[in-house]
């Protein structure tokens, strides 16, 4: 008998489903069936007469499928073209032709033809429509996938995902279905976005605003995401964008008033003087909104700079540091939201790395909104020399997101897109995003000609209708408004604006307002002034042994690596017996003392659980199951955790991420930790941009702390300098601490200090390799619980009526003098240690200086070559500096040798010169 005999009786529904099935998520079919569709598949594509070969379990044999059946399968095949490329052939573009591509859906390309039309078929079932004729289905295809909304989605591996997106698709067809109230308050978003671009445009001619006109639909999409999560239960908001739409965002979303807006239009100087301020469009703003069903939430756009994407790694760490505060429920009730442009999307670096973060432990944020605000251009550069992906928003793939393609004319498939993308995110956790396809009525700014390169384009942009206008029209013709609607509106948001632009210029100056104001209640702007003052990081000795005690014992009833159990029993004797504590027992310390007196500490980046060079071990393995242990967790009485995370393979996005989170949470002392120093390179857009110059910008706060592993040990160019003298160069009056330090206390110390005053800079910290475990790199238990930061480390050993040379020095280069001063018995030479670089302690250096009243000579010795390291910095902010007599490796384009022969010679004549006036370290 026929083995697949029974094709002629069963219900071809039933295939129909199943082959479905098998075209989505293969693996799910059971082995035979699967079988069956690999050689049909194989057939019709070999010889289209329904006739194929497949290998009979004993012997091979051609099975004939009935034309019925072959007619099913070939409509599922239809179905499923319109489902993975009914993307593109939608009428998503409102100014430009779209691009061809083929094959088409065109009915022969799926062995179907005009006579099958109206033929119905049971494949319909696997619509939600039922059995349908081709006609019927082709329809219902067409205004799910091919209207004003394109859908990617089938590259997602979930089945439970794709099956939720496509009961959503056929929820309606896709189709939008609002009331007519819901449609007047989209009407009424629409107004404030044209309106508001409109008044801008005859009030401040030439001015830049990069404007949101063409993606006018933005403003009614945020509303309607804002107004639906908060019914969901999101409770706070953090969005991150450029420039392009921001004042209207601001003003039409955050409620930011329009008369600060237009006093910044104005030009006015800012009311407080402790800050520099910034471009209007680069301007943060928090507030409170109240929805239309009266839920109270927190929103937040972030301040950002003119590199267009960095933002997006800032918000997500905003997010997640509001959501670790959470506890429960923290990942439904914060939500962020990016909006990108499109050529920053498809060729920005930070993107990739941000959206490799998505599902990371250390990183993800339960899923975020991305919107992508498309213009089809860059500055004058058009998509197709911005990009080889088909589309700016491919990257979504990186995650297997989904993304909607969205007319931005369409004003109502833009909202009815939003809220399908805020479903699928409260529902899975994950990202999906929004391509608002539309358009730039005028150049890159204002006062740009765009027609110089965009000829033919702009001809279009020029002689196209609004979307407001255009929504107005359908709205009208569907008998909801009248034509005096549309100009009520105009004439009314108007008259307010004309009210805020006459208030505004009855003030003579700007008020800029803090951002996330309430996390950062309590906490004041301070000067160098202060931030010099000495500060109590003493510690109760007994909760010093307590850490020590939680740090220095496994659980017993695991089993350890050997190595790992011997390392945690040197803690407990080094604490407990021989009292001398290393580098590690100086983090460790001064993590499980800050969590114990109520403070959160998050590190994060490549390899910090153990620490690159093996020193850390803040997360030890279960040897046989890699259970992960935190010792520093076992601690009683903390209410927080220390979080620890091993980053992927990121600097610019990592570091942008770790800023963000200390921006949301000023309790958490947050580190990020370079693998070596100079690989902080990669987040040099983050340092310049926010680190260094946030504060005076935008009157941000921030304290995350920075390690760069620092000193030269023979290891080449890259994995010797930190690039100190960037950061250094960066500083300037209050903006942030940059400390080398050479002690486990003053690490301590420093690390305390950070969360103990009632401010917060930026910490960048020059930290150690070869000292990790160097023998005299020790610090007592004493130091650690009665001591305090020093910014300055003077030779106590010195006898200072022999002194002759004071030779000022920082970091891992001091033990290499120091050594040096042994081994020749040099009383005549004072070693002082300058730890914190900025702000200088110049007092104290000046203190030293006439301390050694006999001293003829005074020298600044660094590693580093001459046009690197501190000396440029020091000759900047020291005034004495001038005088020094010059230690250093002589200029170099490179930080180090890559020979290690090469590099002992360079470092010994150094360090000879230190030691000898007339030898020359350039030699």
């Amino acid at each position: 008998m026929d083995k697949f005999s029974f094709l002629n009786a069963a219900h071809t529904a039933y295939f129909a489903e199943l082959y479905d099935q098998y075209l989505q998520h293969p693996d799910t079919v059971e082995p035979s069936w699967r079988a069956f569709f690999q050689g049909f598949d194989f057939g019709v594509e070999s010889s289209g007469d329904g006739q194929y070969f497949m290998e009979h379990p004993e012997k091979g044999e051609p099975i004939t499928i009935p034309d019925s059946v072959i007619k099913e399968f070939q409509v599922v095949k239809l179905i499923d073209g319109y489902r993975t490329r009914g993307h593109l052939f939608t009428r998503t573009n409102p100014v430009r032709e779209r691009r061809k591509y083929s094959p088409t859906l065109a009915l022969e390309n799926f062995d179907l033809h005009d006579s099958d039309l109206d033929t119905v078929f049971n494949a319909g079932e696997i619509l939600g429509i039922g059995p349908a004729s081709l006609r019927q289905i082709i329809i219902h295809l067409e205004k799910v996938y091919c209207d004003s909304i394109g859908i990617e989605y089938m590259y997602v591996r979930n089945p439970r995902e794709i099956q939720w997106i496509q009961d959503k698709l056929n929820i309606n067809e896709n189709q939008p279905s609002f009331n007519a109230e819901q449609k007047k308050h989209i009407l009424k978003k629409l107004n404030e976005a044209v309106s508001f671009e409109n008044f801008l445009h005859t009030k401040y001619v030439g001015q830049k605003r990069f404007s949101l006109e063409g993606g006018e639909s933005l403003i009614p999409a945020l509303d309607a995401i804002i107004e639906k999560a908060a019914d969901l239960g999101v409770k706070d908001f953090v969005m991150g964008m450029a420039h392009r739409g921001r004042l209207s965002t601001l003003t039409n979303i955050f409620g930011k008033s329009a008369k600060d807006i237009f006093s910044e239009f104005d030009g006015k100087d800012y009311e407080q003087d402790i800050f520099d301020g910034d471009v209007k469009y680069h301007l943060g703003w928090t507030s409170c909104r109240t929805t239309d069903n009266g839920k109270e939430i927190n929103i937040n756009i972030a301040p950002n700079p003119s590199h267009l994407e960095t933002v997006g790694a800032v918000v997500e760490g905003i997010t997640r540091g509001k959501q670790d505060r959470r506890k429960e429920n923290k990942f439904s009730e914060v939500l962020p939201i990016i909006v990108h442009g499109d050529a920053a999307i498809s060729a920005q670096g930070i993107v990739y790395e941000i959206v490799q973060m998505a599902q990371l432990d250390g990183y993800k944020t339960g899923g975020t909104i991305h919107i992508v605000v498309n213009n089809q251009i860059g500055f004058t550069t058009n998509y197709l020399d911005g990009r080889s992906s088909t589309y700016c928003t491919d990257v979504a793939k990186v995650t297997l997101s989904p993304v909607l393609h969205v007319n931005a004319d369409d004003a109502e498939a833009v909202v009815h897109s939003v809220l399908f993308a805020l479903d699928f995110r409260m529902t899975f956790g994950r990202d999906v995003f929004i391509d608002l396809l539309g358009y730039r009525k005028y150049g890159h700014n204002e006062g740009d000609e765009p027609r110089f390169t965009q000829p033919k384009l702009y001809k279009a942009i020029s002689a196209h209708k609004n979307p407001r206008d255009i929504y107005a029209e359908k709205l009208m013709k569907q008998g909801v408004i009248d034509e005096d609607y549309v100009k009520g509106l105009e004439e009314k948001y108007k008259a307010a604006l004309e009210e805020n632009l006459e208030d505004s210029r009855k003030e003579s100056t700007t008020v800029i307002t803090p951002f996330m104001q309430d996390e950062w209640e309590g906490f004041e702007h301070v000067d160098e002034t202060r931030m010099m003052e000495e500060v109590d990081t003493t510690v109760d000795m007994e909760v010093l042994k307590e850490v020590a005690g939680v740090i220095s014992k496994l659980p017993e009833d695991k089993k350890f690596l050997r190595k790992i159990q011997k390392l945690v029993e040197q803690r407990h004797t080094m604490f407990f017996e021989d009292n001398k504590l290393d580098w590690a027992m100086a983090e460790l310390l001064a993590y499980g003392t800050l969590l114990k007196e109520g403070y959160y500490v998050r590190m994060s980046g490549q390899d910090v659980e153990r620490g690159t060079f093996s020193h850390r071990h803040a997360v030890v393995k279960v040897e046989d199951s890699e259970e992960e242990i935190i010792l520093l967790n076992h601690l009683e009485g903390i209410e927080s955790d220390f979080q620890i995370y091993n980053s992927l393979l990121s600097e610019y996005g990592v570091v942008g991420f770790d800023y963000g989170y200390a921006m949301a949470s000023p309790e958490t002392l947050t580190i990020w930790e370079a693998q070596f120093g100079d690989f902080s390179n990669g987040a040099q857009i983050m340092i310049d941009q926010y680190i260094s110059a946030a504060e005076d910008k935008w009157k941000l706060q921030n304290g995350l702390v920075m390690f760069l592993p620092h000193g030269y040990e023979g290891q080449g160019a890259e994995h010797s300098s930190g690039r100190m003298e960037r950061y250094l160069q960066l500083c300037a009056k209050d903006n942030m601490f940059v400390a080398d330090v050479t002690t486990p206390a003053n690490m301590f110390h420093l690390l305390r200090r950070q969360m103990k005053v009632n401010y917060r800079k930026p910490l960048i910290v020059f930290t150690p390799k070869s000292l990790l475990r160097h023998p005299k790199v020790i610090s007592t238990k004493e130091d650690f619980a009665n001591g305090t930061f020093q910014p300055l480390l003077d030779d106590t050993s010195a006898d200072v009526e022999k002194v002759k040379s004071v030779v000022f020095c920082t970091g891992k280069f001091y033990y290499d003098l120091l050594e040096r001063r042994e081994e020749e018995n040099r009383e005549d030479v004072a070693l002082v240690r300058i730890e914190q670089l900025f702000p200088l302690p110049s007092e104290q250096i000046d203190e030293v200086i006439k301390k050694y009243k006999n001293a003829d000579d005074l020298v600044w010795a660094q590693e580093e070559p001459r046009n690197m390291g501190a000396y440029s910095h020091l000759l900047l902010h020291l005034d004495v500096a001038k005088n020094f007599r010059v230690c250093s490796r002589k200029f170099y384009g490179s930080p180090a040798a890559g020979s290690s022969v090469r590099f002992k010679k360079r470092h010994e004549r150094v360090i000879a010169s230190v030691f000898d006036k007339n030898s020359d370290p350039y030699s």
